[in-house]
């Protein structure tokens, strides 16, 4: 039954005090009517005896507590789903704004969702290809995976994230989708990757949920929401594999510091409220398997580091949640070097369940296993060329030096838009080991050196030519 209360108490921020109201509930959907006859919508953050806090999803300037007049709706905000929604560009309200139809909704879904139940989750497996080598082979992505994206301000992390959303594909040939979420994004950036995606035809198999700084604060924590709840129709009623890019964390971070100022909660770390590893937990824990069903959401959360700061509060608690990190760094990035992706800092807990089965899985971690090793001396030995010089390095040394250098610039360093088959990668992993004696390739076994090693493979090539005249 909707309710209609004209005592509203006070404006604070985005917040609206209602008092005097009876049985409203959390999430419960508000139409505020000012008095020139303007509605305006929010949301009941919380509701305590005869007390309503509403969260507004428009600017709450300029309205005076005098006239205005609150409907509670008796609903939760919800978003109609479809599979034409694929292809479609919407904003933090859920609303077209590519030009386009409204969409024609098979059912309506609740916004807020739940977390999967752990009994139901099946274990993340199976790989995800993104064409880029330092992710497909040094950090393997997995269906049912969250493995977020460690940014900083200035960092190209937007031209990694259309970079992942244009070529990540599965190689079974199921059904595979992109749901991308952008929040307290700048114009400029909402119009590149609205452009970039419909310049690549990635539009094709991914919807777009965009909010610019310039759009309610409220939208900016409701679209993760939109998006996930997209992503688990797609992949629990369609059987979709579904990837979800969300950028970025620190504007919704932002934007919950915000609503809880305006709220007088009493803050905790760096002013971010107390409550903010449950709140991300809500939107990371809906990535994943379940038990019987075909379908997976995949998430990967970008986020900038404020300062560059990894124990900044937002990527800690995220390292908390998530199964690793992508880590871009800006030492990297002023070599040119693009993405600039650090290895040695990034980390996939369950790359392992991505590499295939039996030899295929150990060919592939022990190879991963030498690439870090290898480049982990080069960088060491690079640091000791600019105290000591080169003419100070012994031969092996120098061979670590250009292997460090090449790496970076070769492997790590692909472009943008270049796409990488795994088995391309692997190839080109091989070739950087080619100039080490088989000696100093420690982390592979004499079998899988036989099998792979360029070196090795030219021998065999040669007796094989030799028998063959």
């Amino acid at each position: 039954m909707q309710k209609i209360y004209e005592n509203i108490e006070a404006i604070a921020g985005p917040i609206l005090i209602v008092d005097g109201v009876d049985g409203v509930k959390y999430e419960e959907l508000v139409e505020v009517k000012t008095s020139t006859g303007e509605t305006r919508m929010g949301k009941v953050l919380e509701a305590d005896g005869s007390r309503a806090l509403v969260q507004m999803f428009e600017s709450t300037q300029g309205l005076s507590t005098k006239g205005l007049k609150a409907k509670f709706l008796g609903k939760v905000a919800t978003l109609g789903v479809s599979t034409d929604i694929l292809g479609r560009i919407f904003n933090g309200a859920g609303k077209p704004i590519d030009g386009g139809p409204e969409i024609l909704a098979e059912k309506n879904v609740d916004i807020s969702g739940m977390a999967i139940n752990p009994y139901s989750r099946s274990y993340p497996a199976d790989f995800i290809q993104t064409g880029i080598s330092s992710l497909d082979v040094m950090n393997t992505l997995v269906r049912g995976q969250k493995l977020p994206i460690f940014s900083g301000s200035g960092l190209p992390h937007a031209a990694l994230a259309t970079q992942i959303a244009r070529q990540a594909k599965v190689k079974d040939g199921s059904d595979f989708a992109v749901v991308f979420g952008a929040m307290g994004v700048t114009f400029e950036e909402a119009m590149y990757f609205q452009k970039e995606f419909e310049r690549t035809g990635a539009i094709e198999r991914a919807a777009l949920f965009v909010n610019t700084a310039a759009d309610p604060v409220v939208e900016r924590i409701a679209v993760p929401r939109m998006a996930l709840s997209f992503a688990e129709y797609l992949a629990l009623e369609k059987e979709m594999h579904v990837l979800v890019i969300l950028t970025d964390m620190t504007n919704y971070a932002e934007a919950l510091r915000e609503v809880s100022a305006a709220r007088k909660e009493v803050p905790g770390r760096r002013g971010y409220p107390g409550y903010l590893y449950t709140d991300l937990s809500t939107i990371y824990e809906r990535a994943g398997r379940i038990k019987g069903k075909n379908g997976s959401v995949t998430q990967m959360p970008i986020l900038s580091m404020p300062e560059d700061d990894i124990t900044h509060p937002i990527p800690d608690l995220t390292g908390y949640i998530t199964e690793g990190q992508f880590v871009l760094d800006r030492g990297l990035y002023q070599k040119e070097i693009a993405p600039p992706v650090d290895v040695l800092k990034s980390l996939s807990r369950l790359a392992s369940a991505g590499m295939g089965e039996g030899k295929t899985r150990e060919d592939h971690s022990k190879l991963k296993d030498q690439l870090f090793a290898c480049y982990a001396r080069g960088k060491d030995v690079r640091e000791l060329a600019v105290v000591l010089g080169e003419s100070s390095l012994s031969d092996i040394d120098k061979i670590y030096l250009e292997f460090a250098d090449k790496f970076e610039k070769q492997f790590v360093g692909q472009g943008y838009n270049i796409d990488r088959d795994i088995e391309e990668s692997l190839t080109l992993g091989w070739e950087l080991l080619r100039p080490f004696p088989i000696t100093e390739l420690k982390r592979i076994n004499d079998k899988i050196i036989d099998k792979y090693h360029p070196d090795k493979q030219g021998k065999k090539n040669e007796s094989k030519e030799a028998v063959a005249a």
